[in-house]
């Protein structure tokens, strides 16, 4: 399989976690970017679903820093939980995480996301278009964008 992620940054490597290890790494990520930094109840950050994803670790130089979750759902696959802690933004962790998602799906799969507002022109590069009226979710703004791989 080509590794996409080698195009958007030689130093990023995206890969699913198989590890208790790596999930405790992808949950501390997850805990340091959405409950300490943007004020996430804990409660509303992991949930049922956790062991039903798929998750993907990125690491920088080897360095773990950011993660993703994959969800099979009624309405397609969700793309969600996407954190990169603050150190490694703007490095191309995230891009990567997005591709390692999309590089993971079948071509002709409905994919969508509950994207926060200030990131729509992130998810935009990669084809992601919004639907629908902005919502709340844990009390940060939101909209659904989705795309046909």
């Amino acid at each position: 399989m080509y590794n996409i992620t080698a195009k958007i940054h030689k130093m990023t490597e995206v890969s699913p976690i198989l590890t208790a290890k790596d999930l405790e790494q992808a949950f501390e990520i997850r805990r340091q970017v959405f409950v300490i930094e943007q004020k996430v109840n804990p409660e509303e950050e992991y949930d049922e679903f956790e062991n039903a994803c798929t998750h993907l670790l990125a690491r920088y130089n080897g360095v773990p820093c950011g993660t993703a979750r994959i969800r099979k759902t009624a309405n397609g696959t969700k793309l969600e939980r996407f954190a990169v802690l603050a150190a490694y933004r703007g490095k191309g962790v995230g891009a990567a995480l997005v591709e390692g998602c999309l590089q993971r799906l079948e071509k002709g799969a409905y994919a969508y996301m509950h994207a926060q507002e200030h990131a729509l022109d992130f998810y935009a590069k990669f084809g992601f278009e919004p639907v629908g009226e902005r919502f709340w979710e844990c009390e940060i703004p939101h909209f659904k964008m989705s795309k046909t791989v």
